[in-house]
């Protein structure tokens, strides 16, 4: 049975094959992640008109025979993301960003709030903030909301025990969120501050995370998505 695709898509990566092709992967607004064999497109810089560089948003046209690769029909880029190839750290935030989504999103399988959620965090980065990952952090925490694996960040996730507001807590970003002393709490503190603020950002709150609360963040989510997303924290 062949199924007709048109989308708007993320290129997350792309990995020589032959001589002069290239396999791409998308994750699609519509149809989750897709890959395609691009015949010629180290040889041509035409070939799907360029649209095989990251950051940018795609149109894609293919056709799915239920294959490991879909055929592409067309590519076509259609939101330039200039910003971000002109910074180094919003290069290496949005670097992550894919990485996380490429590993998040499931083959063929749409993801919609994560796809918003990555859409929205590129285009805070090709604006240009002062320090990339604070919107960084941000994003990751509402991406691992997206996909299914929020972290508690108010109660114990063992005992459901309330942490007050005031106080620093352990959280162990593999059981999902808090773990209070009296259940043998974590390696991993969040200061009540940096918990606030990454509340705020889960509940699409502004949160501006300064650079070292940001890197605790990070540090967390690397982890979360290590423990459910198949790869290793960097």
């Amino acid at each position: 049975m062949r199924t007709a695709i048109d989308t708007d898509a993320l290129v997350v990566r792309t990995v020589a094959y032959g001589e002069a092709d290239v396999i791409a992967t998308f994750v699609t607004e519509t149809h989750g992640k897709l890959s395609a064999m691009v015949r010629g497109a180290r040889k041509s810089k035409r070939r799907a008109q360029g649209a095989l560089e990251p950051f940018h948003t795609v149109h894609v046209s293919a056709e799915d025979r239920g294959g490991d690769l879909v055929t592409l029909r067309d590519a076509r880029v259609v939101r330039v993301r200039a910003g971000i190839l002109a910074s180094l750290p919003a290069l290496e935030a949005g670097g992550l960003a894919l990485r996380w989504l490429r590993h998040l999103v499931p083959a063929r399988h749409p993801e919609p709030a994560a796809w918003a959620t990555t859409l929205a965090l590129l285009d805070a980065l090709d604006a240009g903030p002062a320090e990339p990952r604070g919107p960084l952090a941000a994003g990751a925490l509402r991406l691992l909301s997206d996909v299914g694996y929020e972290l508690n960040l108010a109660r114990c996730v063992v005992c459901s025990r309330a942490c007050p507001e005031e106080r620093p807590a352990c959280i162990d970003p593999a059981r999902g969120g808090l773990v209070c002393l009296a259940c043998g709490g974590a390696r991993l503190v969040l200061s009540p501050d940096v918990r606030r603020l990454a509340r705020n950002a889960q509940e699409g709150q502004p949160a501006d995370f300064s650079r070292e609360q940001a890197d605790q963040i990070l540090a967390v989510v690397e982890a979360a998505m290590a423990a459910h997303g198949g790869f290793e924290a960097r």
